[in-house]
């Protein structure tokens, strides 16, 4: 039987730190960590629940990989650039193959984003995973989600509602073949790059978490302001497109969760500054509420996304 300290140094254990900030990581009472000058610290923390979060027989690689790019996503809609990660698994039991697997997902993610994975904890219970990941940003250039001005553009990067197509074929929904769809449920990628560049353009900005009208809607309310959307101009892939056409489910892109998109709102003078990878979908305005033009109609919405506790 593995101890917690074996456990880590055979499964979570880098050879390496990527990042000069991070002083101390695993071995200690606590990690140590440099906040650059000029730079402030951003942190943020998720916590997954089996059944809740992710299905009991995912492959544990994806889960890995999720758990974490859920945190990194949450930096990347501040404008932060990730440091390090600390790991807290609440096990059932010790598997080690599951925990080969799950830290193989895990620590390529952060080897791709020069993540150092600094500490954390282990301890028995229903299977529960938390992250908590740290990055820095300029001091004064932290994207925001109360700072969008009316007559913005509203811009999100890559498609809508792909991992919302992902998790209906994954429960049994949805059945014609859609690899893309699944792999973005499973294997979703921060917009870490964009985030950055976003920096000193974006007015406010938030990741696409819980559905676009509900994490829109978090700069509208923060804001004081409204918008209107376009569904025509919406990025949606071809397999969305054909589910959409074999449903009549057109509200599926707009309130599913997990696509870990950025969506952003830009002035007029810097929309030339925007990453190529993104599309304008619609506009802020003055009258609050949110609003969507399709087929020459002008329709109020008052759906949500996923929320907690509902």
């Amino acid at each position: 039987m593995l101890s917690e300290f074996s456990l880590i140094d055979t499964f979570f254990k880098q050879a390496t730190h990527y990042n000069a900030q991070t002083r101390l990581g695993v071995g200690d009472d606590c990690a140590l960590l440099s906040v650059p000058n000029g730079h402030e610290l951003a942190i943020t923390t998720d916590t997954m629940v089996e059944n809740v979060h992710f299905f009991a027989n995912v492959d544990p690689a994806y889960l890995g990989h999720k758990l974490l790019a859920v945190n990194l996503s949450d930096l990347a809609a501040m404008g932060a650039t990730p440091i390090a990660v600390t790991l807290a698994l609440t096990l059932p039991r010790v598997d080690a193959h599951w925990l080969e697997r799950f830290a193989q997902g895990f620590l390529a993610l952060a080897q791709t984003f020069s993540v150092d994975l600094i500490g954390g904890d282990t301890t028995q219970g229903p299977l529960t995973l938390t992250v908590q990941a740290m990055g820095i940003v300029p001091q004064g250039q932290a994207l925001k989600r109360a700072t969008a001005q009316v007559g913005d553009g509203i811009f999100m990067t890559g498609n809508l509602g792909e991992a919302g197509l992902g998790l209906k074929i994954a429960q049994g929904a949805f059945s014609p073949a859609a690899p893309n769809a699944l792999t973005r449920f499973h294997t979703p990628m921060p917009q870490i790059e964009t985030g950055l560049a976003l920096r000193g353009v974006a007015n406010a900005c938030i990741d696409i978490s819980d559905g676009l009208f509900s994490d829109l809607g978090h700069i509208l309310t923060q804001s004081g302001v409204g918008a209107c959307l376009d569904w025509d101009a919406l990025p949606l892939s071809a397999e969305v497109g054909t589910y959409i056409a074999q449903t009549q489910d057109s509200l599926m892109p707009l309130v599913a969760g997990d696509d870990y998109e950025l969506c952003f709102t830009v002035p007029a003078h810097r929309i030339h500054s925007i990453p190529p990878n993104c599309t304008r979908i619609g506009i802020i305005e003055q009258q609050t509420g949110l609003r969507l033009k399709k087929s020459g109609h002008l329709h109020t919405l008052s759906a949500k996304g996923y929320e907690h506790f509902s």
